[in-house]
């Protein structure tokens, strides 16, 4: 019995501990665990869009002469841009195409397409078109003849290209393709006995959309330049970008305003006209905006339009660098 008993108070003893530990060693597992800190990573500063550069781009390209399809001017600007755009980095292919022009002609398109980080999924889409339309339709003398098209071709290829250097002086973490599409301004102008035929325009675009350059392409959202370069520009809000991409207009525009571009980005709002962004929308199903100089009060383009006077004086170094800025803004800021 004694025995026992000791054996019994040494049993107590043992459990006693057991659970002190037990109880103890629970009590550590209960212990909050803190959650560890997400820390995201510091947004690159967004880059000097250097005006000047993009000014030289687009004298390189009305020096070759009017890049009207199927000249020897609009072969070697092809090669210039095609060499321009490899020379910073970006995976650079041609897209060519067979396409009948709305006066029975047949022409090779070339579409210039650059990547940059093709690898990434998330992709923005920057376009403009590098051709020259054939004919000054539209000034008041010498209509047969063509003209330089230093803003209407000119100007929002050069702020791409600017564009494509400073993407890769930066390194952004961001899939950014650049379209420079051919044969968008060879169309059937309206006359008094003829409307415009909208389908005879952007034929690049077009076939663009029906054949993206990878299969499924999508991008989030894409942004067209077009007559981005000339004095005093206005940028009202285009009809048929805030008809298929509403929000992506009041992305930009609000950006502009931050950045005291306001006076230039106006909120009015134009009718829908037809550009490349329509087929981008329509066709690829892709949100895509046009940023482009008009003419509110008047409705119309500026006087230069598809003129001889769209030539080297219409261009304004600060419009560029204001464009590009903003490109870079939007690029640079959104997450």
């Amino acid at each position: 019995m004694v025995r026992f008993g000791k054996f019994q108070n040494r049993l107590k003893a043992f459990v006693i501990i057991s659970v002190v530990v037990f109880v103890s060693c629970n009590n550590e597992t209960k212990q909050p665990v803190e959650a560890p800190k997400v820390v995201e990573a510091p947004r690159l500063p967004t880059p000097d869009f250097n005006a000047d550069s993009a000014y030289a781009c687009v004298k390189a390209q009305v020096d070759f002469g009017p890049r009207i399809p199927g000249t020897k001017a609009h072969a070697k600007c092809a090669e210039y841009l095609v060499a321009k755009l490899k020379s910073y980095g970006l995976q650079v292919s041609v897209q060519n195409g067979t396409v009948k022009t709305y006066d029975d002609k047949q022409f090779t398109l070339k579409n210039i397409i650059a990547e940059y980080k093709p690898d990434l999924g998330n992709r923005v889409l920057l376009t403009a078109h590098w051709d020259t339309r054939p004919w000054a339709d539209l000034d008041s003398i010498n209509k047969t003849k063509p003209f330089d098209g230093a803003d209407d071709g000119g100007s929002g290829v050069a702020v791409l290209v600017e564009l494509a250097r400073q993407l890769s002086i930066s390194k952004i973490e961001k899939g950014i393709d650049i379209i420079l599409f051919d044969i968008e301004d060879y169309g059937q102008q309206s006359s008094k006995t003829e409307p415009q035929q909208e389908d005879t325009w952007c034929l690049g675009s077009q076939y663009w959309a029906k054949n993206p350059h990878k299969p499924g392409y999508f991008a989030n959202y894409g942004i067209l330049l077009d007559m981005v370069g000339g004095k005093n520009p206005v940028f009202p809000k285009e009809g048929t970008s805030v008809e298929y991409a509403s929000g992506i207009v009041d992305k930009v525009w609000g950006v502009a305003a931050q950045m005291g571009y306001g006076k230039y980005f106006t909120n009015e709002v134009t009718g829908q006209t037809t550009d490349d962004h329509l087929y981008i929308n329509q066709l690829a199903n892709l949100k895509c905006i046009d940023i482009v100089h008009y003419d509110v009060e008047k409705h119309n383009y500026p006087y230069f339009h598809h003129a001889h006077s769209d030539n080297m004086d219409v261009i304004d170094k600060n419009t560029l660098k204001m464009v590009g800025q903003l490109l870079l803004e939007v690029l640079f800021t959104e997450k």
